[in-house]
């Protein structure tokens, strides 16, 4: 692949799977009854019990609304409950029904099924490979959106 290809299609193509991740993972968990943006939730609540709304939504990359309607459906669901904070009853914390808990117990394969599917025909070798490159290419973003936010302080800082 010569470089002007890779300039060429390296970002549509990222998004074009992430789209389609997205699409499939949506059609996986709606067996379970779920969508792919409350099983997230769910899963992050599993993980960090306890947690701040706030919290959640900044870790999910949420708009606080958006994330509010979700637990919102899941509570109605009696899968997640909002708790009061011991020490400030403005803010909520969350915790994993019994019933959400055996919701993701049913779903503990399908994480696997997704990706099996989406690395088929790619050896384990290549998938850490490629894993390790994501990761480094997520870091190198990361840094230049710091460094730009950074360069465009200066930059203001000076000229006013």
């Amino acid at each position: 692949m010569t470089r002007g290809s890779v300039d060429q299609n390296f970002l549509f193509t990222l998004a074009e799977l992430y789209r389609l991740l997205r699409v499939y993972a949506d059609k996986e968990a709606s067996r379970f009854g779920i969508t792919r943006a409350q099983w997230a939730v769910l899963a992050k609540v599993e993980r960090s019990e306890g947690m701040k709304q706030s919290e959640l939504a900044e870790l999910l990359e949420m708009q606080p609304i958006t994330l509010t309607r979700l637990i919102d459906k899941l509570c109605d669901n009696d899968w997640i409950e909002r708790r009061n904070d011991a020490s400030d009853r403005r803010v909520k914390r969350l915790y994993l029904k019994k019933a959400g808990r055996q919701l993701l117990g049913r779903m503990s394969g399908l994480r696997s099924e997704i990706t099996a599917n989406a690395l088929d025909g790619i050896s384990p070798a290549d998938a850490h490979r490629l894993l390790t490159q994501l990761e480094t290419i997520k870091e190198n973003v990361r840094n230049a959106t710091q460094t730009s936010g950074a360069e465009q302080a200066r930059k203001e800082q000076r000229y006013g």
